[in-house]
């Protein structure tokens, strides 16, 4: 999946077709969600945001369902 600035400048998620056409974005939070990586299946995305204050992993349906935290990272730590 693609990441996007978005017009207030912090980072969302899109999906497209391989050519580029048809950008759907499924992520249109006031925070940055960026690092997206499908799931083995392909039926989620695994994705890193800060939305709670810092960087957490969250996973979330492929249109955006559901993001659920899956990880409790001490303040300031940051995934790369």
């Amino acid at each position: 999946g693609p990441e996007a600035s978005d017009a207030n400048g912090d980072q969302d998620i899109g999906l497209m077709n391989a050519d580029g056409t048809g950008v759907t974005m499924i992520t249109d939070a006031a925070t940055d969600e960026r690092a997206p990586e499908w799931s083995p299946d392909g039926t989620r995305i695994a994705f890193i945001t800060d939305r709670d204050g810092n960087d957490e992993v969250y996973v979330m349906g492929v249109d955006g369902s559901n993001p659920t935290r899956l990880t409790n990272t001490p303040e300031h730590e940051a995934f790369y």
